[in-house]
């Protein structure tokens, strides 16, 4: 005869005991309370994860900086494909190579000029700033210095409160590396991960996934193309037209423009005032010489550079780039200020996909009544 217990162990039924185990107390019976306590527990997770977003903002932040330094990276190395059919790994590393003997260079070569300037450059603000206050309380303005100081401070200090946040214990420097290892990551293999995150969406989502990923893709690459074609352009024309007129710190003032250009709109302005303030120092000629170059440089980059970059990139309305920038800033410090208009490209092309699905989905309703 066979053992019953046997029997059933071999045959793989359920533990001994556990047939005769009653339901269990956390079971709701009511299909409606299960639907509401679904429903309650989805809008639970959906709290939590803004409240956890907001939470690891400045982390996310860093990874978005990493993305947009992947996109300039993927520029490079696609720009290379059409000259050099090699992997893409290769290109990957001769862009990474470009870059690091461009930093190589401005540290050796023009390292000890611009370290020089840069020790001269606060003092000669300084002095510009005062002399403006003077003469403006000369025309009978009320200017009370102290104000002018707390107000700069209290910027300062709210800014770099956030930004040290960031960057965590060792600073800015840190989050700089992280940006670029991340990056480097990236953009090594850019599939992998965007296999990775199509893999959490459902089957029928992953196509349009995939589309709209590319475009932003595309976009983010176009966009960084052309802020740094405008700043080199910028940097290395107020280079020029500085040094001819030899005007002091041409060179620092050159690459502070350039790099202040990739900030839309306010970077513009911080150059064009450190260069008027610079310029003055040499006399009023200097200063209205540097005012000139100002608009000139401005001007050609507005009405030529950028309209030819535009064309095939996200155009963004000033007013609203302004707003972001803001913003950001105000939230995130210097970081949120030179991701804020990359930000807002990627949400415009997302917004730009949903509202094609939209009309899509629309037009194949009205065939469908139609047909009907």
């Amino acid at each position: 005869m066979n053992d019953p217990e046997a029997t059933g162990s071999d045959a793989g039924v359920t533990p001994s005991g556990s047939a005769h185990m009653s339901s269990s107390p956390a079971m709701i019976s009511d299909y409606q309370l299960q639907f509401e306590a679904k429903r309650a527990f989805v809008w639970t997770a959906v709290v939590g994860l803004v409240i956890l977003a907001v939470y690891i903002s400045q982390s996310l932040l860093v990874i978005f900086g990493a993305m947009v330094f992947a996109s300039m990276i993927d520029g490079g190395a696609r720009l290379l494909g059409r000259a050099l059919k090699i992997g893409r790994m290769w290109r990957v590393g001769i862009v990474l190579l470009l870059t690091l003997a461009f930093f190589y260079w401005l540290a050796t070569y023009a390292g000890s000029q611009i370290s020089r300037e840069a020790a001269q450059f606060p003092q000669i603000i300084e002095a510009q700033v005062s002399q403006a206050i003077s003469w403006l309380e000369g025309q009978g303005f009320a200017i009370n210095q102290g104000d002018l100081q707390n107000l700069a401070g209290n910027l300062m200090s709210g800014v770099g409160t956030v930004t040290r946040a960031i960057g965590g214990i060792f600073g800015g420097l840190t989050t700089l590396l992280l940006i670029g290892i991340i990056g480097i990551y990236f953009a090594m293999e850019p599939d992998l991960y965007e296999r990775g995150v199509a893999w959490m969406l459902p089957n029928h989502k992953r196509s349009d996934f995939y589309i709209t990923a590319s475009k932003m893709g595309a976009a983010m690459r176009r966009l960084m193309a052309g802020r740094l074609v405008g700043m080199v352009f910028e940097g290395l024309f107020t280079w020029a037209l500085l040094s001819f007129y030899g005007v002091p710190m041409a060179a620092l003032l050159g690459i502070l423009t350039g790099l202040l250009a990739f900030i839309p709109n306010l970077g513009a302005l911080i150059s064009g005032v450190l260069m008027v303030l610079v310029g003055f120092s040499g006399g009023t000629d200097m200063g209205l010489y540097t005012i000139f170059v100002y608009f000139l440089v401005q001007t050609f980059d507005g009405y030529v550079i950028i309209p030819l970059i535009a064309k095939k990139t996200v155009d963004l309305a000033p007013a609203l780039v302004l707003a972001a920038q803001l913003v950001m800033g105000i939230l995130f410090g210097v970081l949120g200020l030179f991701l804020a208009d990359p930000m807002m490209a990627m949400i415009k092309v997302f917004l730009e996909r949903r509202s094609e699905q939209n009309d899509q989905q629309l037009e194949q309703e009205a065939e469908q009544a139609h047909g009907t």
